[in-house]
């Protein structure tokens, strides 16, 4: 039961992190150990189950503008379009590598004496090491990191990030499906905000825009209980006075056409109606005929569309929380901890998270990669 790594979690970044390390030097005795019945779950649902294993997005400057903490263009999946190509390959090359793995074995302490990790199991079994790797994920509970605080680590409590919008009104619910690839969404007294596609959904908001803008606004809607007013600018980079002037010109050149039968900035048919409804343009109105102040409020619905939200829904089944281990306590350079040596961590368990689109999984690798360098060294 003695090892020269353990590794805590079965994931993205216990993989990658233990099979780096293998890969440093031969006969390494590494062990993988899994909480759950499941190995690599995340990345078997990840895109839909094609693995957004990255983004294409390499520098570093503009790459760090994705993680909120520390829409499909620039996703890159493997060339199967399957994330099964990608637990092969962890599973092969784990085998190949000796590299022990067991599951339904979560940890519930770990301490250090001397120079050496004893990890305790709930199971009763017991492992030791001269380093200990920590990568069980991110989790919604707080208790589930009380075993790393007993090592000295500050935690900051863990919330949910990459989540939709409920609006338990349904007011839209009848628009279920349909899309915007260019809209602005916004939370309302706040500077939050977020451009791209936003689907319409039978529970409220969903799409690239709103799932970006959860992670940057997750600490800010957490604290105010999912109970907030989004504010939609279904033109997207449209300014209020700019809707305003093309309408008039619509008024002024497209008087005889009725206003119910032509859509502006591209919009759905769909949701142009609604717009108009809820700005109380007569179905039959022609351009000609909107006043002013029924043109005023059609243009109020196109740039600041209100949905009054009430609560979240996961995004698919990609759990993804804001908080984890400070950052402040790792040696950024080897994720090392800084408060005892021989504990290295990656992936989600720190407080690092990144929006949709390949960024969390890009954070594991580049994680684990750097722990796997540093513990592959010789021994101090």
């Amino acid at each position: 039961m003695t090892y020269d790594l353990i590794v805590v979690g079965g994931g993205a970044a216990g993989f990658f992190a233990a099979i780096e390390t293998a890969s440093q030097k031969t006969k390494q005795k590494i062990i993988i150990l899994e909480k759950s019945t499941k190995l690599l779950s995340k990345v078997r649902i990840s895109g839909g189950g094609r693995c957004n294993v990255t983004h294409h997005t390499f520098e570093p400057s503009l790459l760090s503008k994705h993680y909120p903490r520390g829409q499909k263009e620039g996703r890159m999946f493997p060339i199967s379009d399957s994330s099964q190509t990608i637990i092969d390959c962890f599973m092969n090359e784990a085998e190949k590598a000796g590299i022990e793995i067991l599951t339904s074995s979560e940890v519930s302490s770990a301490e250090k004496v001397n120079d050496t990790f004893s990890v305790q199991c709930r199971n009763g079994k017991k492992y030791s090491s001269r380093k200990l790797l920590i990568a069980m994920g991110g989790h919604p509970q707080p208790d589930a990191y009380r075993w790393i605080k007993s090592l000295g680590h500050t935690v900051i409590p863990p919330i949910p990030s990459l989540f939709t919008f409920n609006d338990p009104t349904k007011e839209f619910a009848d628009l279920m499906g349909v899309a915007v690839q260019d809209a602005e969404v916004k939370i309302a007294a706040t500077k939050f905000s977020s451009r791209g596609p936003v689907l319409i959904t039978h529970w409220g908001l969903s799409g690239p825009a709103v799932i970006r803008l959860s992670s940057w606004a997750a600490q800010y809607l957490h604290e105010a209980h999912y109970e907030f007013v989004a504010l939609i600018n279904w033109t997207g980079d449209q300014t209020e006075e700019s809707v305003r002037t093309l309408l008039k010109e619509k008024n002024r050149f497209e008087g005889g056409k009725k206003v119910y039968s032509h859509p502006t900035f591209h919009l759905p048919q769909r949701l142009w109606e609604k717009l108009c409804a809820k700005a109380e343009v007569p179905e039959q109105m022609l351009w000609a005929g909107v006043p002013a102040k029924l043109l005023n409020r059609l243009v109020e619905f196109l740039v600041r569309c209100p949905f009054q939200i009430r609560g979240k829904t996961t995004f698919k089944e990609e759990f993804v929380t804001c908080g984890g281990v400070d950052l402040k306590e790792i040696d950024l350079t080897t994720m090392e901890s800084k408060k005892m040596p021989g504990l290295y961590f990656a992936g989600e368990v720190l407080n690092v998270d990144g929006e949709t689109g390949g960024f969390n999984f890009q954070s594991a690798w580049t994680t684990a990669y750097m722990a796997a360098r540093a513990i592959g060294l010789p021994y101090s």
